[in-house]
């Protein structure tokens, strides 16, 4: 199926780059390390707010791949050979979407238990859970920005800008998963975003030619 065979080649070609899967997993793990120096020692106020740093620590991961989700595919030629062989740009963007998602949320859950560790964090299931339902949406956006940004100079920061105000829903949902109703307002915030992505970084990529 050629939608596999996209997100298998997305997933070679970012195991390739140096550091592609490293980067997000050192920055995450570093971003926990290096807060409790900045808010000082007390447990219960590392406690109280270390589901919003890991959050952030999260949104911020995502974005650290932006400047190649895209643009290199632009400018190499790729995404012209996409069309020229009849593959749609929606199947394209999903399975970028998903290939990045795998790339950058599989190792954050796998290195979550060693933030929780370093911010004092006494249960990690809820936001495990959390995590999982709110980084596809956070892969969506990423993508969405990157798409929107390929075609100019320093897109990179642009996307951040782009990125940041859009995902204050999934943070805010995300960080609150104790009230009632937010996990799943979570999950529908991320499915919606999913399903939307794919075509809206399609639509601007044709509109960028």
């Amino acid at each position: 199926m050629i939608f596999i065979r996209l997100v298998r080649r997305d997933l070679a070609l970012a195991l390739r780059r140096p550091g592609a899967l490293a980067l997000p997993v050192v920055f995450f793990v570093l971003v926990a390390a290096l807060f409790p120096f900045a808010v000082g020692p007390d447990a219960r106020v590392l406690a109280r707010i270390a589901p919003g740093v890991i959050w952030v620590a999260a949104l911020l991961a995502s974005l650290l791949p932006v400047e190649t989700l895209v643009a290199p595919d632009v400018a190499d030629g790729t995404l012209d050979q996409i069309v020229v062989r009849g593959i749609a740009l929606e199947t394209w963007t999903a399975a970028r979407l998903i290939a990045h998602w795998l790339g950058f949320a599989v190792p954050l859950l796998v290195a979550l238990p060693v933030a929780g560790v370093l911010l004092g964090l006494p249960a990690l299931g809820p936001l495990a859970l959390a995590l999982a339902l709110g980084t596809p949406a956070l892969a969506a956006l990423a993508l969405l920005a990157a798409s929107l940004t390929a075609s100019l100079r320093g897109g990179g920061a642009l996307a951040g800008l782009i990125v940041v105000p859009l995902a204050l829903p999934v943070l805010i949902f995300g960080v609150g998963i104790a009230a009632p109703g937010a996990l799943r307002l979570l999950a529908a915030s991320s499915l919606v975003l999913v399903a939307l992505t794919p075509f809206a970084a399609a639509a601007a990529l044709r509109g960028s030619d």
